[in-house]
């Protein structure tokens, strides 16, 4: 949808060009049956986008306090029953929910923490995913180290302006940090606007 001039929730527009490639990558890899933890939901959107074209999926949004009144005023579009109430998430210090989920799925905001905050994710997983359960990342990253394109270079450099601990992150680097929490990737989908989609599962 398009928001309207007096429409006063936050809108991104990224989210309007990406949501339906995203939805194709969560089909291909998740039952049609399916409960997700959104880490970083941001404006919402793509929690009633998903939702609305998908009957069986249960979609818990979370994010920063701050943020949670602008998410709401999105998810107060679709059904409570799939769109729980967002809960409260700072990566780095919780608190993280008390259950486990199917899938955990996060959209560009691994370039946007600091990376002790992506390491706080994957020590966040252990005990929110079940057996076979999945991590899936949308967003730029850095292979073996290097940009795919000089537009990420200079979206890297923009970020590292506005906050040193910013910055598109190394898949490899990120690959190891899913090693160690038990997770193994098995696909990389390349993404409009050269982002990526990358899913990990959790070993049993």
């Amino acid at each position: 949808m398009s928001q309207q001039a007096e429409d006063t929730r936050p809108f991104a527009p990224a989210c309007e060009r990406n949501r339906g490639p995203i939805l194709e990558v969560l089909r291909e890899h998740l039952p049609a049956r399916v409960e997700v933890f959104e880490i970083a939901s941001g404006t919402g959107q793509h929690a009633v986008h998903f939702a609305s074209r998908w009957p069986e999926l249960r979609w818990q949004c979370s994010d920063l306090p701050e943020r949670l009144p602008g998410i709401q005023a999105w998810l107060a579009e679709g059904d409570p029953q799939q769109l729980p109430a967002s809960l409260p998430l700072d990566a780095l210090h919780g608190p993280w929910p008390a259950r486990t989920y199917d899938a955990v799925f996060t959209a560009n905001s691994f370039h946007i923490m600091p990376w002790a905050g992506v390491e706080a994710v994957f020590k966040g997983l252990t005990g929110r995913l079940k057996p076979q359960g999945q991590l899936i990342v949308y967003g730029p990253f850095r292979l073996q180290g290097r940009f795919v394109s000089a537009s990420d270079a200079e979206f890297d450099a923009s970020l590292q302006a506005r906050d040193e601990s910013m910055g598109l992150r190394d898949l490899e680097a990120v690959d190891a940090l899913a090693t160690r929490a038990g997770l193994v990737r098995r696909a990389r989908h390349a993404m409009p606007a050269n982002n990526h989609c990358v899913v990990w599962q959790r070993e049993a």
